[in-house]
């Protein structure tokens, strides 16, 4: 009996269809794949921090330390990863060595895991970068025979040259603002002869550190009575601060803001100054806040201002659109702010 000829094409199609998941055919497809994602990956770890350095200038060495340290960080582990990518997709692979499938699976659940948190810090980095103080506010930072401006790790602080300043202001900026861009509405109140300490909010986020205020106010024996205030998200804090600490500070100043929660029943002197075309803090959400404050409340509206007229810090994305010059607007702010440290000087008598 003629036995049949085996067809040439069978045999590798078996050898392909019980081909182990530890070939090195496979192996040679799945690691060039892998490392391609790592690098993109160690790109943006190291494109993030020099992307924030090269749109801001000298900002960054200005804010709190914690913002140099995240950019530190994602370079850091660019480089870090870049050196192992490449060391290991040079090193050669013994498929007789390959791990057995649970470690395999769990080697790559660990793997992408530290993926997704590199790529998280390099998207922290992109998203935590300060909107830089403009050249108005920067030309208000020198010091003058009537104010000293004092710059340490944790804040910028505006101090009346005659030494007499009782009460004072510690200021929460807004979030990711440069800490120097509300110089220009600060430096007045000041200038009336009150001590004004602006934070270095790490990675200029209030909420980072609730209570970066009593680290200021500790370091200012001289004041003796404080207002707490802030513009926009720092305001939300600076409000949350005031409320807690009333045996120090007797007063709340809110610029484009509202307070977290409930403090009408605290015993704090409230001034909120709100822009009527603020696109962020806008005009319902100050309305609603009134129910949350004391009901002895002042309320002060800058027909025409936006949110980014607190601060000197350029456009900010969602704002709305100014019917009032900035000169005008920041002329109210100061007013407003000015009269409301004048009364709690006043009230500690």
């Amino acid at each position: 009996m003629t036995t049949p000829a085996s067809d040439p094409t069978e045999e590798p199609t078996i050898a392909a269809e019980h081909r182990s998941p530890q070939d090195p055919a496979r192996s040679r497809t799945v690691r060039p794949a892998r490392t391609i994602l790592l690098l993109v990956v160690a790109l943006a770890l190291l494109a993030a921090p020099a992307w924030v350095l090269a749109t801001t200038g000298d900002v960054v060495r200005h804010q709190h330390w914690a913002l140099g340290a995240l950019l530190a960080t994602s370079a850091g582990a660019g480089l870090v990863l870049v050196a192992l990518t490449l060391r290991r997709a040079r090193r050669r692979r013994d498929p007789c060595d390959a791990p057995e499938r649970g470690r395999r699976v769990w080697s790559s659940i660990g793997e992408g895991a530290c993926v997704v948190l590199l790529v998280g810090i390099a998207a922290a980095v992109v998203w935590v970068r300060p909107f830089p103080a403009t050249d108005r506010a920067l030309a208000d930072l020198e010091s003058s025979a009537t104010v000293e401006v004092l710059e340490t790790a944790g804040w910028v602080a505006f101090v009346p040259s005659d030494d007499a300043a009782a009460t004072g202001l510690v200021y929460s900026p807004g979030a990711r603002v440069d800490v120097r861009a509300a110089a220009h509405v600060l430096r007045p109140l000041a200038e009336a002869g009150y001590v004004v300490v602006a934070l270095k909010e790490p990675l200029g986020i209030a909420v980072a550190w609730p209570g970066q205020s009593g680290t200021a106010i500790a370091g200012f024996d001289d004041v003796d009575r404080w207002a707490a205030g802030g513009h926009s998200l720092g305001g939300v804090v600076a409000s949350s601060y005031a409320a807690g600490h009333e045996d120090v500070v007797g007063a709340l100043l809110l610029h484009g803001s509202y307070p977290a929660g409930d403090i009408s029943g605290a015993d704090l002197q409230v001034t909120s100054v709100w822009g009527s075309r603020d696109g962020l803090t806008t005009p319902d959400a100050v309305e609603a806040s009134r129910a949350d404050l004391p009901g002895d409340a002042t309320f002060v509206e800058v027909v025409g201002g936006v949110h980014g007229f607190f601060a000197d810090y350029g456009p900010q994305p969602g704002d709305g659109t100014p019917t009032i010059t900035r000169d005008d607007a920041q002329a109210q702010v100061v007013a407003a702010s000015i009269d409301a440290m004048d009364r709690l000087a006043a009230d500690r008598g």
